[in-house]
């Protein structure tokens, strides 16, 4: 038990542990961003945590159920939009992510007596874990993962053709709906890793790096998980050695595996 107290008291061994368990969760979600071509989806997602982050200072929530409860009522709000068919899905996309932005930047200025260090929300601030964050973080893992596991088949088969698995009787709405949940949950806990910024990065990169490496969706998942935490090891570990900002080492360090792969390694044949 002192040995963990000691671990834990370390803020570099926090960082890690920390960016550890987010990238356990990313990897599988972000595989859902690449399969389902949702880039633009995540980014809307993640430009809305700072919105969450103005509404939590305002009404005094937990900035982390704030910032989960955003983008929950964000992507039902995209949901209801999107049926009404007035504009395209990339359009919406647009306007929502950089209005929510918008409005939390606004909302916060109006609240001088807020003091915070914007720079660490938007481009994370990994060295300030605190034992908190890491319970967010891993509470938020355990939830994302049992639905995973619950829900993958189902998942991956309306990835994989929407139409035919409501003729199976996959419930594809709620499908939709859970993986919507999902997605801001990880956002969530991730904010802290990478930033509102670089959120998608965490969850594309290792993911697209994964997908030159394997053959079916299961070794793809595990792969991204694997190459997630090999980028937060190196990307702490830069940001150790170089003095640089640790969100965006981590970032630098995904997209060094994924030049590396993409330009060694030949697309496995299923």
């Amino acid at each position: 038990m002192a040995l963990i107290d000691s671990i834990l008291d370390d803020f570099f061994w926090r960082a890690l542990i920390g960016g550890l368990g987010v990238a356990l969760v990313a990897g599988p979600l972000g595989c859902f961003v690449v399969w389902r071509r949702m880039a633009y989806f995540g980014d809307t997602l993640a430009h809305s945590a700072l919105l969450g982050i103005a509404l939590g200072f305002l009404f005094q929530l937990p900035l982390n159920l704030a910032i989960a409860g955003t983008c929950v009522a964000l992507a039902i709000v995209l949901v209801i939009l999107a049926r009404s068919r007035t504009l395209a899905t990339d359009t919406l996309l647009g306007i929502l992510a950089h209005s929510a932005l918008a409005i939390g930047l606004v909302t916060l200025s109006f609240m001088p007596e807020v003091r915070l260090d914007l720079s660490g929300y938007l481009f994370g601030d990994l060295l300030a874990m605190s034992r908190d964050d890491l319970l967010w973080i891993y509470g938020g893992a355990a939830i994302i993962l049992t639905l995973l596991y619950r829900l993958w088949r189902g998942l991956l088969m309306t990835t994989i053709h929407e139409e035919l698995a409501r003729v199976e009787g996959f419930p594809v709405e709620r499908l939709r709906l859970a993986l919507m949940l999902m997605f801001s949950l990880v956002i969530a806990v991730a904010m802290k890793i990478v930033g509102v910024l670089l959120i998608t990065a965490l969850l594309i990169i290792p993911a697209a790096t994964a997908r030159r490496l394997a053959n079916t969706p299961e070794r793809m998942v595990l792969l991204a998980v694997v190459i997630g935490m090999l980028a937060v090891s190196g990307g702490l570990s830069l940001s150790w050695l170089s003095d640089s900002p640790a969100g965006p080492s981590v970032v630098v360090a995904a997209f060094t595996m994924f030049l590396l792969v993409y330009g060694v390694v030949r697309r496995p044949q299923a």
